[in-house]
């Protein structure tokens, strides 16, 4: 307990010190008074038909003078986000109208950039005061509540009247809205929403003048475009594309802490309580499961074993109780386990943690990169945690290279999902997509894995080292036993696989809603969902492998160690097949780049939810087994302790009737005399 207490406080101090060194962007409310000046910037370039971000100016748009890089913690830039100022200003709460920004000639390589992003259904995404720019949409039940899509589209296809020619057609002009609350005391206001209403019009000009340019078609003495003006701007070469726009402003009732209820506004509630009742009915079934095995089998045995009477009878035992001088003993390659199973308990940490964080609201979608950034963190100062329980449990089979077991876990599961992700990042660098980390963030990455995470893996391994060793709560026979003929459906590959629908049948319906948040580019934030979600998955995973493992124990079949981590985690081969689902069903990716990003992604992802996963499985397993190993052992000690007891009383008896006969014979010899 105190080598915990010390690894629970250390980590505790490195989570501290790292709250210090980063900010919680959007947290703070800004007050703005009339007349302060509003500054949108823009975000990448986002598509879910191809997944590749690129960045704003990867567009002919019109610039700055000066492009200016807003600071990014380190999951905005994992995700590709690169947040820069535009052209785009304007005055609080004083509408303006429509306003010429400047004028571009599109060349061929513009023509093609703009044609193949309309193709694609790029949307361009802005943030004004940590808002994101939304357009208006109409719910599909037909309410006249809002909800809002993200961002808005680069352009669209389309032919001209008469003629079946298709053609492309770029959004150019922008008419914004921004909703504020106002303090009646103060005056001041906060910005409580942003919307956008894209448009493509055809500009016209007699004389171009770059300081007050002169556009019949946008009167600057109107708040919005000249009536009549309805002839899109097309994209081709050679064509002039002037970009407008306008602003009004709207007071409004939503106050600042609300401001984002609309943005996760969500359609489809009903389906998360039915994920969650669907979960629930899993878990009930398995824990019936595991009661009707507790309550009437195990017990059972146990009462039948307590009640032998004679020794002939102690040699007929069946099922589990054959074998409980073997479930110790250690399995093949004990020391991959011992690293598969550390690294499981660091993937635990750092997603318990990481959900706690959620649910208290740290990392809510105004947090820009918040969850991305507290994931990689977690799991660098999990490390300790993961070279503990490695190192107790490889302690535990009697190993004796502790080092090489420890440079395993720290170097095997990240050094699998490092090559991956590199190997991903470079095909993203060769679409020239603002998606690819840089130089810089890698190396930053791999600081953070050799200088933090191995580390802390190393002190949490000599921690487990030094204390001392899990003692088998059974003596572990010196000869194997020999396992019998196994029934086709105890088969290990069959098992393994069947026993895996459960635990994915448990988290599927919510699976869904992670894809779609992930891939369709929508805002994930019901965390106390998902937070009751993953303790299903934890006890249905326990549950499921307790329960098939006994089963397997009773087969007199005691390699039950890495089949307790495989049953639990082949739930990751069903998540991978549901990803392929989900891929051919919902998504549009056409390109080859594309569907390799998505399945790599997607591999990584379900090699983490088999690690975590059958962690879970093992460990419930090895508890429930020590116990009843230990409660065999005790009674069985017992057993023989009275079985003893009575042969020494049956001695005693007979040493007493022998005195007695030898003292009878002597009477009888006195009496002759």
């Amino acid at each position: 307990m105190g080598d915990q207490r010390k690894i629970l406080f250390f980590v505790f101090l490195l989570l501290l010190s790292a709250a210090h060194s980063f900010y919680l962007p959007g947290v703070a409310p800004r007050d703005f008074q009339r007349g302060d000046p509003l500054y949108v910037k823009v975000n990448k370039l986002s598509s879910t038909k191809t997944q590749l971000p690129y960045d704003y100016y990867f567009l002919n748009y019109c610039k700055p003078s000066k492009i200016l890089n807003s600071a990014e913690n380190l999951g905005e830039v994992l995700r590709g986000d690169h947040i820069e100022n535009s052209v785009y200003t304007f005055e609080m709460r004083e509408d303006l109208p429509c306003k010429a920004v400047c004028r571009i000639k599109l060349n061929a390589d513009s023509t093609k950039n703009f044609k193949e992003k309309i193709d694609d259904e790029y949307r361009v995404n802005m943030i004004l005061d940590n808002l994101p720019v939304a357009v208006l949409r109409q719910r599909r039940d037909g309410s006249q509540s809002t909800t809002y899509e993200h961002g808005f589209r680069v352009g669209f296809k389309g032919n001209y009247a008469g003629s079946k020619e298709e053609k492309y057609f770029i959004n150019n002009h922008l008419s914004f809205r921004v909703m504020f609350h106002r303090d009646i005391e103060t005056d001041a206001a906060r910005i409580v929403g942003f919307e956008v209403t894209p448009n493509s019009i055809n500009h016209e000009y007699k004389e171009w003048d770059e300081k007050n340019p002169q556009i019949t078609t946008c009167n600057k003495d109107t708040k919005n475009l000249v009536p009549g003006s309805t002839v899109p701007q097309e994209v081709d070469l050679g064509k002039e594309v002037v970009f407008t726009y306008d602003v009004t402003f709207k007071e409004s009732d939503i106050k600042w802490a609300s401001r984002w209820d609309t943005y996760l506004l969500m359609n489809d509630d009903q389906i998360h309580w039915f994920s969650i009742i669907n979960s629930l009915m899993i878990v009930l079934f398995l824990s019936g499961m595991v009661a009707m095995i507790m309550m009437r089998t195990l017990y059972k045995d146990i009462s039948n074993y307590n009640q032998l009477e004679t020794q002939d009878e102690a040699q007929e035992e069946t099922g589990w109780k054959l074998v409980h001088g073997d479930v110790f003993r250690a399995p093949i390659k004990y020391g991959l386990l011992c690293v598969y199973v550390g690294t499981g308990v660091q993937i635990f940490a750092m997603t318990l943690v990481t959900m706690i964080f959620a649910l208290l609201g740290f990392l809510s979608p105004s947090n820009r990169g918040g969850l991305m950034t507290a994931m990689v963190l977690l799991w660098v100062f999990m490390g300790i945690f993961a070279g503990y329980s490695s190192a107790r449990l490889y302690k535990m089979f009697k190993g004796t290279e502790w080092k090489r077991n420890t440079l395993k876990t720290a170097f095997m599961f990240p050094g699998v999902l490092f090559v991956i992700f590199f190997v991903l990042n470079a095909l993203i660098w060769g679409e020239q997509s603002s998606g690819a980390v840089p130089f810089g963030t890698m190396i930053a990455l791999v600081c953070l894995w050799f200088g933090i995470s191995v580390p802390l893996v190393f002190v949490g391994s000599y921690l487990g080292f030094k204390k001392p060793s899990m003692e088998d709560p059974v003596k572990t026979n010196k000869i194997p036993r020999q396992i019998p003929e196994q029934a086709w459906y105890m088969k290990p590959l069959f098992a393994i696989l069947i026993r895996g629908i459960l635990p994915f049948g448990a988290v599927f319906i919510e699976l869904f809603f992670i894809l779609t948040s992930i891939w369709l580019n929508q805002f994930y934030y019901i965390f106390g969902f998902l937070f009751i979600v993953f303790i299903i998955l934890i006890i249905t995973c326990a549950e499921i492998t307790i329960v098939l493992c006994y089963f397997q124990l009773c087969s007199e079949d005691y390699h039950w160690w890495w089949r307790s981590y495989l049953t639990a985690g082949s739930s990751a081969l069903y998540l991978l097949l549901y990803s392929a689902f989900y891929f051919f069903t919902k998504l549009e990716i056409t390109k080859l780049v594309s569907g390799i990003l998505y399945f790599g992604y997607m591999v990584i992802v379900s090699y983490a939810f088999f690690v975590l996963t059958g962690t879970i499985g093992f460990y419930a397993c090895f508890w429930q087994y020590k116990r009843f190993a230990a409660r065999i052992h005790g009674r069985g000690s017992r057993k023989v302790a009275i079985h003893c007891w009575g042969m020494a009383k049956i001695q005693q008896n007979m040493r007493l009737r022998r005195a007695l006969s030898f003292c009878r014979v002597e009477q009888l010899q006195l009496d002759n005399l």
